[in-house]
């Protein structure tokens, strides 16, 4: 069952105009974005600083204006139906930004007054035990965690309870545990069918969490396609062998085969995975009596692929 689009972008284009002597007249942050996000999913939206991001995340918002191009969101258009586009999602920002002197349970509040609920239809008390902040729902924001004011965020952009949630750098300066307890309320939220659009500098993280990711260049998208996917274009493996003695390489003839380096009872290799087997390259071993020991392989990783994809 083919699930529905719950962001389609056709043709999106953003083109600032600058006006200095030392700069050109305009600078496009994004070029022809074409991009679809399927319901319930996890979609991980990677680039450099400066790929076009935030200004994509801003036209979202609506604090920025696109240049030309198609923007649906829930089935809303952009153009057409601003506020309902609005009413669809709800953005964490990357920067911390709280009144210090207002509790968890009055910011909620307020935010809840700004999309027009009603006193009986807000969920202020369902979502703060959502991201676990019921025990400090009446303390001042000053008074909380690093940790605690991301949560707090979190529940900012879901009180009016959006379908698509939108994550730019949520764990930003966040220390591990502190991130990982962060992610397991995504994770939580995706389950409770919210899709989650996320924007990471953490590559691992990417890895773990998306079923999808998007890469963004100097503006264009220049990759899409499933996590697993994307790393499988990483043609390279990296392996190490611990041996009982040392082994002679001079003579072996597997083609793309690179010795990182060779101690006496370690050796480290690379190749091309599509030159030959594991089983082949353990078989040099066996006809030189070698026993291996361990065995530890590296088929790279979504940062190798980040790396390959935008160094251009």
């Amino acid at each position: 069952m083919n699930k529905k689009s719950v962001l389609s972008i056709k043709n999106l284009n953003k083109i600032y105009s600058i006006n200095s002597s030392k700069s050109p007249d305009s600078v496009q942050a994004l070029k022809n974005l074409n991009l679809d996000v399927k319901e319930g999913e996890i979609f991980g939206l990677l680039g450099p600083n400066g790929a076009g991001k935030t200004t994509f995340i801003s036209i979202l918002s609506g604090t920025v204006i696109k240049s030309s191009g198609e923007v649906g969101v829930w089935g809303f258009d952009l153009d057409k139906n601003p506020r309902q586009v609005r009413a669809s999602i709800g953005i964490v920002p990357q920067e911390v930004n709280l009144d210090p002197f207002f509790s968890p349970r009055k910011l909620l509040e307020l935010q809840a007054g700004m999309y027009g609920l009603k006193k009986r239809d807000r969920i202020t008390d369902t979502v703060l035990k959502l991201v676990s902040l019921e025990k400090e729902a009446n303390s001042y924001a000053r008074s909380l965690s690093g940790g605690m004011k991301r949560r707090l965020l979190m529940a900012k952009a879901l009180v009016h309870q959006p379908p698509i949630l939108f994550l730019d750098e949520p764990t930003a300066g966040v220390d591990v545990n502190l991130r990982r307890n962060l992610w397991d309320s995504v994770k939580l939220l995706n389950k409770l069918g919210v899709t989650i659009i996320l924007t990471t500098h953490y590559l691992q993280e990417a890895e773990e969490m998306c079923d999808r990711i998007g890469i963004l260049s100097k503006g264009s998208l220049v990759a899409l396609d499933s996590t697993k996917n994307l790393i499988n274009r990483i043609k390279t493996k990296k392996v190490t062998f611990k041996i009982n003695s040392p082994i002679d390489f001079k003579n072996i003839t597997l083609k793309s085969l690179k010795i990182l380096y060779n101690n006496e009872n370690e050796i480290c290799v690379s190749y091309d995975k599509n030159a030959f087997t594991m089983s082949e390259l353990i078989e040099v071993f066996n006809k030189q009596n070698i026993k291996i020991i361990d065995i530890s392989s590296d088929d790279g990783d979504l940062e190798d692929v980040f790396i390959n994809i935008t160094k251009n």
